[in-house]
């Protein structure tokens, strides 16, 4: 099976998407000065580069969940976030039930990307008809999201995936986006917002103050507009002051520098970086043509050499239950 839209390109997706918002879009965000960062007024120390290090795509195989475990058990990244709509999402809520040193969002799912490994909506399916193709599963890419589904069924959907982590007794720590789909649309933005501000659980929202961040984001599509900016300054909790994933690489070393030179390219302050760890196997393989940098990701974050480089760096490891202590805290001041 080949992957119709990797990860490494859910951006351009983004992309495509966007060309279909028809809104204009503020010259003023580029004469904003950002006065402090999100992680200053979280009360992290000033100047530091504070990093929110995150496993995506959870639950979506075995390979996927028994990487996840071995970091988490290992104390090298204890956060991660699960797939509700796919196969194996049950059992890993299970296993961080028993594990509450684990951090644990939903990656809130809308795509199913893989030509044959799919997966339907969480929802009836006659409740949002326009989230389904003929296959009865997701759409395969985010532009064909956009085109045929509404902010109502797409709200319909992920307060269904969060109902449905709540009832096997486990609340969610956080809430982010597969393929980037909860930014594809001004009105998926807002459905978005609107769902975590109601169960008080943060969403990887960014923080577009910062003219150098949305000029880079402009460039590559999104649809940073006044109703974009709006929706951002309305929404009530913690953001982040830029967002990023791991790059691909030729080899495992290669990737490991590449990942290095990212993190000295950082501004200080709230950068969470995605990265997708699976464990090798043939099921896979036979999954998605991405494996071996998956294989690498799960590698990645044990490695000595990229846990001296932190420490050498001066790099801050944070989580959303961190970032949310703060902000709780700092709100009742």
């Amino acid at each position: 099976m080949k992957k119709r839209v990797t990860h490494a390109g859910a951006l351009s997706m983004i992309v495509l998407a966007c060309v279909l918002v028809t809104l204009p879009v503020l010259a003023q965000l580029d004469k904003t000065k950002k006065e402090s960062t999100w992680a200053e007024k979280l009360n992290y120390p000033k100047g530091k580069k504070i990093l929110l290090l995150h496993m995506d795509d959870i639950g979506m195989c075995p390979e996927a969940n028994t990487a996840a475990i071995r970091y988490i058990e290992n104390k090298n990244i204890m956060s991660a976030a699960v797939m509700m709509p796919c196969p194996n999402a049950v059992e890993f809520i299970e296993w961080a039930k028993t594990h509450p040193a684990a951090e644990i969002g939903l990656h809130l799912t809308l795509t199913s990307e893989w030509e044959e490994y799919r997966w339907p909506p969480v929802s009836d399916a006659v409740k949002v008809p326009g989230l389904v193709d003929p296959d009865g599963k997701f759409w395969h890419e985010v532009p064909d999201v956009v085109i045929h589904a509404s902010a109502q069924e797409v709200e319909t959907e992920i307060r269904a995936q969060i109902e449905k982590c709540l009832a096997l007794g486990y609340r969610p720590t956080h809430l982010d986006t597969h393929m980037g789909t909860l930014y594809g649309s001004v009105e998926f933005t807002k459905a978005f917002y609107k769902v975590a501000e109601e169960y008080n659980i943060p969403a990887n929202a960014i923080d577009m103050s910062d003219p150098d961040f949305v000029s880079q984001f402009k460039r590559q599509g999104y649809p940073f507009n006044d109703e974009v900016l709006s929706t951002s300054n309305k929404y009530r909790l913690p953001k982040l002051d830029n967002f990023t994933s791991v790059g691909a690489g030729a080899t495992y070393e290669q990737k490991r520098d590449k990942f290095l030179t990212l993190i000295k390219s950082l501004k200080p302050g709230l950068t969470e970086i995605i990265f997708h760890p699976s464990v090798q196997t043939d099921n896979l393989e036979s999954i998605t043509g991405s494996w071996q940098q998956r294989v690498w990701e799960a590698e990645l974050f044990s490695d000595p050499i990229v846990t001296e480089f932190f420490r050498k760096e001066g790099i801050m490891i944070t989580n959303w239950k961190e970032i949310m202590k703060r902000f709780e805290k700092k709100s009742k001041k």
